[in-house]
């Protein structure tokens, strides 16, 4: 009969099993490089999954339903930012994926978490920006009650703004949803992708042997490339690129193209960066009468229109006034895109890096000579645009175009600048010159007021190789400003430049127009001096057009995050993208309405009072 193990070999015994258990463990993870696998919480996997899938950092806001994976992501080091508010969570989210072009990660509580970030979201799937949101649940299957707190229709209320929800109704079925999720918020179009886990499964345990998913495979009609291929070796046509966001990962193949085109290229607003606009055929954004009039007066001369990776939405066509061409090609990866507003000679359905490579395989059939007469005439114009944004115009406090020139000057090539819904965002795109992709950001198509603040901080938490501005105005401002707190803790060294002129003035100047009246535009007189010391943020102030280039340089000298109040006066500066949509807005309407607002507009005109609040 064998003697009983004393209490030190038992010891020894475990230490050795448990040393070879890791082993075999370590040598099964090396061996599965991505995989999930073992006996895990579903917290634990989950988080396992989104290190697997090289989420750099996750942003939000803890509560009851999702303490246990942010226990699990602080014990495997998975990187997280605490945020003010879930709104921001979900623009922090955006900022991080439009600066890496990789998913941002948001994580946030059922109910009131979800409905916070459903704005931000919203964004994304507009801009065709890639988000992972995990949302919590309540308890579901055997844990269910009535009346839980967060009981709202969690899935329900993502659905509208996500590319999909993925529902997980069992512990296991959790890193496969996270996989799904990262797949589809990167295939095809990009877009938010949710995943709803109810907390119980947090804390239950499986047995997961869970693999990597295989690649995309990206859609290519071959048919329609051939056609297209056809238009543009007619070497009797002008061809003109419009490109969009689309095409931001292929900054050097969309070039060597237009090159070889001897083709203008023109951008989206969410495209500027797609190509360098100092390129001698860069010709700014849009090409109608709402973009830059290098671009128009470029675009007047083309046949054929080549649009990769745009969807014409509202607010990069001026409310829809981009003039048609005799001919264009629109090449998309999304079929719902393709001659939805416009209607192309040639719809393809492809991805705009592969579509941009198979046409570099063709370069016998397509190159021009050099158009140096083209190219000449895009300098001229791009001179007399210079000169026109140069104008300064009378005004008491700062100019905000020549802060945008001036901030332009200041910063360098490298510089993540995000601009928010402002009077200003159509001077900057019109006039901010972006040399490099993902480096010029905006919330083009749900026009989310506030979301620079947050969006930039996400940018610099993945991004801390770069300095990173926002251009802001007030009533932005007022909708995130307490992130500047989160600027603060973290140390992040994001410079806030904020457009101060106690106004919503983008909504006076519309109202103005239509109604001779302003109503609900008039903001506090807000103590940013204060604001910054309670936040515990550096503080500027710029209040004259002296030395503005000098100014700006020394905000970004300072250390830290740094709080910039602009004194802004709005000057009489014309815009281009407002006077096109209000001619096309006009253009729409009816005898009996264009007679009732002039009546409305002449009856106001004899106001001896002001009426504006």
């Amino acid at each position: 009969m064998a003697e009983p193990l004393n209490r030190r070999e038992v010891l020894k015994l475990a230490g050795a099993t448990g040393l070879a258990a890791l082993a075999s463990s370590s040598a099964e993870a090396g061996i599965r490089q991505g995989w999930v696998v073992g006996q895990l919480t579903g917290a634990r996997a989950l988080v396992q999954t989104l290190l697997a899938e090289g989420t750099s950092c996750v942003f939000g806001i803890p509560g009851a339903q999702e303490n246990e994976v942010w226990d699990e992501m602080k014990k495997q080091g998975l990187p997280y930012l605490l945020c003010a508010h879930e709104f921001s969570a979900s623009c922090m989210a955006d900022g991080a994926a439009r600066a890496t072009g990789r998913p941002g990660v948001l994580c946030v509580v059922p109910g009131p978490g979800i409905t916070n970030a459903l704005t931000g979201i919203g964004e994304a799937l507009l801009d065709s920006i890639p988000l992972v949101c995990i949302a919590g649940d309540v308890g579901r299957g055997s844990k269910y009650r009535s009346y839980q707190v967060h009981e709202l229709p969690n899935a329900a209320l993502l659905k509208p703004v996500s590319k999909v929800v993925f529902e997980v109704s069992s512990v296991g079925q959790i890193p496969q949803a996270v996989r799904q999720a990262f797949q589809a918020a990167m295939c095809d179009e990009p877009g938010p992708a949710s995943i709803v886990i109810p907390y119980n499964l947090l804390i239950e345990s499986h047995k997961y042997h869970n693999p990597p998913l295989g690649p995309c495979v990206s859609p290519f009609d071959e048919t329609a490339f051939q056609q297209a291929l056809a238009l543009l070796s007619d070497r009797s046509l002008r061809v003109g690129i419009y490109a969009g966001l689309g095409c931001m990962a292929y900054s050097d193949t969309l070039t060597r193209v237009a090159e070889l085109l001897q083709a203008p290229v023109a951008t989206t607003v969410s495209g500027k960066g797609v190509i360098n606009e100092c390129h001698p055929l860069a010709v700014g954004w849009g090409y109608g009468k709402q973009g830059t009039r290098t671009a128009q007066e470029a675009f007047l001369r083309v046949d054929l229109v080549l649009a990769i990776g745009v969807r014409f939405s509202e607010v990069s066509t001026g409310f829809y006034c981009l003039p048609q061409h005799p001919k264009m090609i629109q090449v998309d990866i999304n079929a719902r895109n393709l001659g939805t507003v416009l209607k192309p000679t040639v719809c393809v359905q492809a991805d705009a890096g592969v579509f941009l490579t198979r046409l570099l395989a063709h370069e016998a059939n397509l190159a021009r000579p050099t158009n140096a007469g083209l190219q000449a005439c895009i300098q001229k114009w791009k001179q007399e645009d210079a000169l026109e944004h140069q104008k300064i115009y009378p005004t008491c406090f700062v100019e905000p175009m020549s802060f945008i020139l001036a901030l332009r000057r200041a910063t360098c090539a490298e510089t993540l600048v995000f601009v928010d819904v402002t009077m200003s965002e159509h001077w900057a795109a019109e006039a901010f010159t972006v040399t490099q992709p993902r480096t010029y950001f905006n919330p083009t198509d749900n026009q989310s007021m506030g979301w620079s603040i947050p969006a930039a901080l996400g940018a610099q938490r993945v991004r801390g190789d770069r300095p990173v501005v926002t251009l802001t105005g007030d009533g932005c401002f007022l909708m995130s400003g307490m992130e500047l707190s989160t600027a603060a803790r973290e140390g992040l060294p994001v410079k806030f430049f904020v457009l101060d002129d106690q106004a919503y003035h983008y909504m006076q100047v519309l109202q103005k127009q239509a109604y001779k009246r302003t109503t609900a535009t008039e903001l506090a007189r807000l103590d940013y001096v204060s604001l910054a010391r309670g936040w515990g943020v550096g503080y500027a102030e710029i209040a004259s057009m002296q030395d503005l280039e000098g100014q700006i340089k020394a905000v970004l000298a300072m250390p830290g995050p740094v709080l910039v109040r602009v004194v802004t006066e709005y000057s009489k500066r014309p815009m281009r993208w407002i006077k096109a949509v209000k001619g096309r807005f006009t253009d729409e309407l009816s005898t009996a309405q264009k007679v009732r607002f002039l009546g409305r507009l002449g009856a106001r005109s004899l106001a001896v009072k002001s009426l504006d609040d």
